[in-house]
């Protein structure tokens, strides 16, 4: 059965108010999918309730995760519907936006809760918000360098900074309850997100390429994030699984493994690498996913 066959499933979203939120909720509902957004800021969009929930309160998360989503499920009689699986992008978004202990406290707190009442109360589907960040150099004190190209779901994580760290925290939380429950948690380490208006930042960023080396020269479309959230939420039986969550090709005009030997000579290159493949790679999402971009960078610059 092809996934345009299938039917459409009941998900709960949460976060999606935020940058890749409301953009992955349309894409969602356009393929016939069900959807109750829970966030602390409604999101203006038809066909999309938005359940005012602190997330950092794990008796919200509870109660939000087994609630009606509207008041149609009330004719029914039997409860509110089973949820197919949650789709969690609910975070402080950065670092230097809340104290850092309020960053890390919020993001591990609710990420921890969503997780542990998904999985309490039976939903076995559950796709996470991970980072970029994870990699160490986005939010790094001074200028520091990846450990090796190119970075893969393998790569020894390492932050320094609060929201960095809070991400590599769930991750371990997601690999926990997927054990525990035998649920399939898939982490996403999504890349810089670009909206469609957003690309007349690129010539700026292929002119001072010391600019992107933060986020590996790398990003991703949020249209094509929300493909990525689609596909995870087809793909079942893979227990706990990273995903860079990125676009195809690396944000400058040279080939991949000439920019990094100029740009980052001390750091060695792993594996041969296609000729203008992302310094953070999807070859995973791809490979595994079937993901398939289609925004690539260089049809709107």
């Amino acid at each position: 059965m092809s996934e345009s066959d299938t039917p459409g499933k009941r998900i709960i979203f949460t976060g999606g108010t935020g940058k890749a939120g409301r953009h992955a909720i349309p894409y969602l509902l356009e393929r016939g999918h069900e959807v109750l957004n829970l966030d602390l800021v409604p999101f203006a969009h038809p066909g999309v309730r938005t359940l005012i929930t602190d997330l950092t309160d794990s008796g919200q998360a509870f109660n939000a995760l087994s609630m009606h989503f509207d008041s149609s499920g009330l004719t029914t009689g039997k409860g509110p519907a089973p949820v197919d699986a949650i789709v969690h992008f609910a975070a402080i978004p950065a670092l230097l936006l809340r104290p850092d202990n309020v960053t890390f406290q919020a993001n591990v707190a609710s990420t921890y809760n969503v997780i542990e009442a998904a999985t309490k109360l039976g939903i076995r589907k559950i796709v996470i918000a991970s980072s970029e960040t994870t990699y160490g150099v986005c939010f790094a004190e001074g200028d520091k360098d990846f450990h090796q190209f190119p970075l893969e779901e393998d790569y020894d994580v390492d932050p320094m900074d609060s929201y960095g760290l809070s991400k590599v925290v769930n991750e371990k939380t997601a690999r926990a309850f997927a054990m525990r429950f035998g649920t399939d948690i898939y982490a996403l380490r999504i890349g810089n997100v670009i909206e469609p208006h957003e690309y007349d930042r690129f010539p700026s960023f292929v002119a001072e390429p010391l600019s992107r080396k933060r986020n590996a020269w790398s990003y991703i479309d949020a249209r094509d994030l929300a493909q990525i959230v689609h596909r995870c939420l087809h793909k079942d039986g893979l227990g706990f699984q990273v995903f860079n969550a990125v676009n195809d090709t690396i944000t400058a005009n040279e080939p991949t493994e000439a920019f990094l030997r100029r740009w980052c000579p001390d750091v060695p290159v792993t594996r041969p690498m296609g000729e203008f493949e992302a310094p953070l790679s999807n070859r995973k999402a791809r490979e595994v996913l079937g993901f398939r971009e289609e925004h690539d960078w260089r049809k709107y610059v």
